[in-house]
């Protein structure tokens, strides 16, 4: 598939960075843009251990999602719509790498509930976040509802929901939205600087890592222990693990092989 709104870039070795371009909406998110992203995290390039999402430009990640295409929606029509941001950022989600949100500028509504589905998201001084969809008639739709109160629990995420208000960086900060902020010129940096980091360890421990945080949230005590002790022992059978003790036992440097 051919993309005209996203700009694909790969930096070094097992990162990419996926851009969102369509700067002249903010990058918001219409039907064809969320088409475009499922599209590519559906056959994203298996030599991809660490995704990168930004947005195109200095001034916004993603604006929110495309209201001049929202307005004319009925409700079936709306119910399709919602249904497919939510799929393509369960997508993102549910990726067996880490994704990284870059939060370059504007994070409203669907902007900030693609960085949410994301793994870590770090932020531009210059960034704000909000969910403000109650101020146009509606409620987040893309699991917007789902997720935030998740990240910064129930009180803040219904503050935020039913003021509509948008928040600055150091305040997302605070409330746990974002695990850290930079000025502009350092975010990239520091998001490839964090990939580097996570390049370096067993790619099937992160994947099953991930597996057991995702799938065992919304577990209860047992069961969430019960997975993480399966996944636990399925490292063992990994030529990974092999490598990795084996290289901490003679204090060598471990080359992992993703197997």
């Amino acid at each position: 598939m051919e993309y005209n709104f996203l700009k694909i870039e790969q930096p070094q070795g097992g990162v990419t960075v996926m851009k969102i371009s369509a700067p002249k909406s903010l990058n918001a998110l219409n039907s064809t843009i969320l088409k475009e992203i499922g599209d590519f995290v559906a056959n994203l390039d298996k030599a991809t251990r660490v995704l990168i999402i930004t947005g195109d430009g200095e001034k916004s990640f993603v604006a929110g999602a495309d209201i001049s295409e929202m307005a004319h929606l009925n409700e079936p029509q709306g119910q399709e719509f919602g249904r497919l941001g939510a799929q393509v950022f369960r997508a993102i989600e549910t990726l067996p790498i880490p994704v990284i949100a870059a939060v370059n500028g504007f994070a409203l509504g669907g902007g900030c509930e693609i960085a949410m589905a994301c793994d870590v998201r770090i932020a531009s001084s210059k960034a704000k976040f909000g969910q403000p969809e109650v101020g146009l008639g509606i409620i987040p739709g893309f699991s917007g509802t789902y997720r935030l109160p998740k990240l910064v629990g129930q009180g803040y995420a219904k503050e935020m929901i039913y003021t509509g208000k948008v928040i600055r960086a150091d305040e997302a900060l605070r409330i746990g939205l974002v695990n850290a902020v930079y000025e502009p010129e350092e975010l990239m940096p520091k998001a490839l600087e964090m990939a580097a980091m996570m390049l370096k360890n067993a790619p099937v421990a992160i994947s099953l890592a991930k597996q057991s945080i995702n799938e065992g949230y919304d577990l209860d005590a047992d069961d969430a222990i019960a997975l993480e002790n399966k996944l636990f022992g399925q490292c063992f059978a990994t030529k990974d693990q092999k490598e990795g003790m084996d290289a901490f036992l003679n204090k060598r440097a471990a080359s992992f092989v993703g197997e």
